[in-house]
């Protein structure tokens, strides 16, 4: 590790690849906090040293702690630099800024990881990219057997996210859907929550800007979404440009996002498969917008639903959040 690595007060261990990551880094370059960024390799025995878990985002922090899970990184280090703040003051867009944040993590991931593995292109394209991330001076056909091996693997597991042959078009359509909605929201502002970038905004973009990365998703962002490539390229060194929305201003382009796919799709297979995890079911089936939906339960979703619900309870009393989230469908899931 160089001297200017080894003295930097944050140091970020992640991969381009992971959404995880490049959230939390867009974060810290928000924050204006500064860092170095590592890969597993460039870290030597730093992640060895402060990792409990074998996954990235790792963020080392000045007085030596080890973070892990890029949501609860980011909610710690906001609560020690709270300025500038990643959320709104007003209750209502706050909570809803969370929910988003929620729904991108979980549910826009699938988009990520599903177009990543489920054509010839794409796996082609990522194979390569993962394979010279963990061998950077690798000869060609060296370059070229690893991605093989990547590839060979990483398409079996598309399961882990609930892509199959049934689920794949639901993702896809779920995908050009949220692009579809996200247009005329940032015509109006470069960021989710006004002229500043939210919580929500981070966990989005990560997987929006991910899947970019491919050329099948990269393809139907250039010809769907202008305004959401904005957004993508404005997030790599996000700034404020002025000050949160209040919900009564961002309602009338963001609602229609909660009702159609945080209210439609996201909220009712997240306890769907919070059930099917209290169930001990090795499968689980929910009806998505007319559609049976059938993948294995995923017990991290069952928690973080969980603590979703327990940060609910701090805002149930607000008349306007309950009003939205009536609206919207989503409150049913939330209680």
């Amino acid at each position: 590790m160089s001297a200017s690595q080894d003295n930097s007060p944050f140091r970020l261990i992640g991969a381009e690849e992971s959404p995880y990551s490049v959230k939390v880094r867009s974060y810290l370059r928000y924050k204006q906090l500064p860092h170095a960024w590592l890969s597993r390799g460039e870290a030597g025995s730093l992640f060895h040293d402060y990792a409990k878990l074998p996954l990235v985002p790792l963020l080392v922090t000045p007085d030596g702690r080890g973070l892990q899970d890029s949501t609860p990184i980011i909610e710690t280090v906001e609560s020690e630099h709270p300025d500038p703040s990643i959320h709104p003051g007003e209750p209502t867009a706050r909570f809803i800024s969370c929910l988003l944040e929620e729904f991108a993590d979980e549910w826009g991931n699938k988009w990520m990881f599903h177009y990543r593995w489920a054509r010839e292109a794409d796996q082609l394209a990522c194979s390569r990219r993962l394979a010279r991330m963990m061998s950077p001076a690798a000869d060609e056909e060296t370059l070229s057997a690893t991605a093989a091996s990547i590839r060979e693997r990483m398409v079996d597991r598309v399961w882990f996210v609930g892509s199959s042959p049934q689920t794949a078009r639901q993702i896809e359509d779920s995908f050009k859907d949220t692009l579809t909605l996200l247009e005329p929201h940032f015509a109006e502002r470069p960021y989710l929550f006004g002229q500043r970038p939210a919580f929500a905004d981070f966990a989005l973009w990560g997987q929006i800007y991910n899947a970019h990365r491919d050329p099948t998703p990269r393809a139907i962002i250039a010809l769907q979404a202008p305004n959401t490539l904005a957004w993508i390229e404005r997030m790599n060194e996000p700034r404020a440009e002025g000050d949160f929305e209040r919900w009564s201003s961002l309602a009338r382009t963001l609602m229609p996002l909660l009702e159609d796919q945080v209210a439609g799709l996201f909220l009712p297979w997240s306890s769907a498969n919070a059930q099917a995890i209290e169930e001990d079911a090795e499968t689980f089936t929910v009806r998505l917008r007319g559609r049976d939906w059938e993948q294995r339960p995923q017990k991290y979703h069952a928690r973080s639903l969980a603590s979703l619900k327990r940060r609910y309870a701090d805002y149930q009393t607000d008349g306007t959040l309950t009003r939205a989230l009536e609206v919207s469908g989503a409150r049913q899931y939330l209680l």
